[in-house]
């Protein structure tokens, strides 16, 4: 057996344990290792009480990541998300205290609460992977992996992110209830702190690395991306949504596609990863057009639309 395929299966066993803290939630869970594997963020829009927090612990367990979950208030600053910088007088030199997104697996639980100034602060290190404190460029650590959330139905006291930062998140879903028969199962099962407790870690941050870059090796065909560029250039159509998709969206899908293809066991990708991994990349992306509400409905018409090369 390969060293990939080693990190392979122990990715899978990765992905088992978290599917037994989180019953019956197999795609949801995908979904997100398929995030971090391209190198993405998610984005979860949910109720409280269905699982984001347990995901997102469940998954820094797993791959033996520092976690930290920032609660996101009104009054929450950007020195508290990134640290601050204090005069040490014995050393005569200003010494950073890092915040908490100097982790490898972040929880912000409801982003949209705090002002655009402090979301920025965080959407800044998603994006480039460092932050400024001070006029000074402190890089983030590798893995660097954020699972942000809100609720969708509390609009009371929030500001909603723009869509320039919706952008930078790859992946959106919603984890959603249980199924009647998981639901059964969680209520008679042992608490999920406890078994959190007991999670073992199965990947180091060097492998899950090394997993990014074998992911990056995954073949596109020509024919692929062509059937990536028609679904893009479907999405700007007028008669479909206000605006379409952009060319970082596009690179974003090959790259989430890529990852679930590695997933599947693939070296390369088919339309398959691409029709799987659609909807939850345009899901916060897209918005309808004219009197439609039901974004999902939409994408599916589309995938339904456009030919499979």
């Amino acid at each position: 057996m390969s060293e990939t395929d080693n990190r392979l299966q122990r990715l899978r066993e990765a992905q088992h344990a978290v599917n037994r803290i989180l019953l019956g939630k197999d795609h949801q869970v995908n979904l997100a290792f398929c995030c971090l594997l391209a190198r993405g963020h998610l984005l979860i829009e949910d109720v409280p009480g269905v699982g984001k927090t347990t995901l997102a612990h469940a998954m820094a367990r797993v791959i033996g990541s520092q976690y930290q979950r920032i609660q996101f208030t009104s009054d929450l600053l950007p020195a508290d998300i990134l640290g601050v910088s204090i005069y040490k007088r014995e050393k005569d030199e200003f010494e950073l205290h890092p915040g908490p997104i100097f982790s490898q697996v972040i929880l912000a639980d409801e982003i949209n609460r705090a002002t655009p100034k402090t979301q920025s602060a965080l959407l800044e290190g998603m994006a480039e992977r460092q932050v400024t404190i001070e006029n000074e460029t402190h890089a983030l650590p590798e893995p660097f992996f954020v699972m942000a959330t809100q609720n969708p139905l509390d609009l009371v006291g929030t500001f909603p992110l723009p869509d320039s930062q919706l952008d930078r998140f790859l992946i959106s879903f919603s984890i959603g209830y249980p199924e009647p028969e998981a639901e059964r199962a969680l209520l008679v099962a042992e608490d999920r702190a406890l078994l959190l407790d007991r999670t073992e870690q199965i990947l180091s941050p060097e492998e899950i690395r090394a997993l990014q870059e074998d992911c990056d090796a995954v073949h596109v065909s020509e024919s692929l991306l062509d059937y990536v560029q028609a679904l893009l250039a479907e999405t700007r159509d007028e008669r479909w949504f206000e605006a379409g998709l952009s060319p970082r969206a596009g690179l974003a899908l090959l790259a989430a596609g890529r990852a679930h293809a590695f997933l599947s066991g693939r070296d390369y990708v088919a339309p398959e990863d691409i029709k799987i991994i659609f909807p939850a990349l345009t899901r916060h992306r897209l918005s309808p057009a004219g009197f439609s509400q039901d974004s999902e409905a939409q994408v599916g018409e589309l995938l339904a639309q456009v030919p499979i090369p």
